[in-house]
């Protein structure tokens, strides 16, 4: 079984990692003082070793322990356009439908950030849309965790959930499409990337009133740019001491005619890399398609 490292809230308010494995998960504390950060701080396979320490351990779960978003200190960035499909619909909704043309072709990849790791929400917590948006989209996506020394040290399941009435209204409010509470979600863990071999098939579905209204499965196989070079471009003028999770973009692009609603349950899943479940809430404050 597939091996996987959890991030989790202990009952008496305290936060551990633990290793598991993705089908049946946490089931072993990693050492009091063990966090991604001083784990991406080390090489590539610093993860797979912790997790290997943590079964010889055996140190056991409380009881009431629950699942939280994989990351700490980490800053999570996005690859946009990667995918023919995400360049034709970003040209489809935008008023300049020629930049993301050109991106898709360029040699220099489009990255942007996308949230602190505070911010970041774990499998079975609610993502967000915009009340001042009335077009918004889940978008699955295969995560990179990213050493500090720029290796592709796991992998982890990843929502970049997106406002496209925002983006699609002007490239340069990408940001306001991109960035703000509840539009990151991760997990349920970290695989190690000795663990899982790529291409990964991701498939989303979306559950209204208990009824799928959205079901589309894609493959990484088909991302324009290699894992290496996304990283590469990161990595070429920012530190990032607790490493990064960079997203890598997504293949699945719903019809014009979708949007998120409240209440709406958004599941990706990818079979090596686990299952990510997320409610859908209204956020903010404003009117649909107002300022």
């Amino acid at each position: 079984m597939t091996r996987g490292l959890f991030r989790l809230g202990l009952p008496d308010g305290s936060i551990r990692w633990a290793g598991g494995t993705i089908d049946g998960g946490p089931s072993a504390l990693l050492s009091a003082d063990a966090s991604l950060a001083t784990l991406l701080a080390g090489s590539s396979g610093a993860i797979r070793s912790a997790l290997d320490a943590a079964e010889a351990a055996a140190e056991p779960l409380p009881v009431g322990a629950r699942i939280l978003a994989p990351i700490d200190m980490q800053e999570v960035w996005a690859a946009g356009v990667t995918y023919e499909r995400s360049r034709d619909a970003r040209m489809q909704e935008s008023d300049e439908p020629s930049v993301y043309d050109k991106v898709y072709d360029a040699i220099r990849p489009e990255l942007f950030f996308k949230a602190q790791g505070w911010r970041v929400r774990a499998t079975e917590e609610p993502i967000g849309i915009r009340r001042d948006s009335g077009w918004d989209v889940p978008e699955p996506e295969l995560g990179l965790v990213v050493s500090a020394g720029m290796e592709l040290a796991g992998y982890v399941l990843g929502n970049d959930v997106s406002s496209r009435t925002i983006e699609g209204e002007n490239p340069l409010y990408l940001p306001q499409a991109k960035v703000y509470d509840g539009s990151c979600s991760l997990g349920p863990a970290i695989v190690p990337a000795s663990e899982a071999e790529p291409p990964f098939a991701i498939h989303l579905v979306v559950q209204r009133d208990g009824r799928r209204i959205l079901d589309e499965t894609t493959s990484t196989i088909r991302i324009r740019r290699s894992f290496d070079e996304l990283i590469e471009y990161m990595g070429r003028a920012l530190e990032l001491p607790a490493g990064a999770i960079l997203l890598t973009g997504t293949g699945v692009v719903p019809e014009p005619s979708f949007t998120l609603r409240a209440g709406d349950v958004v599941r990706i899943e990818s079979e090596p890399l686990g299952i990510l479940v997320n409610r859908v809430e209204l956020v903010g404050r404003g009117q649909a398609g107002g300022t």
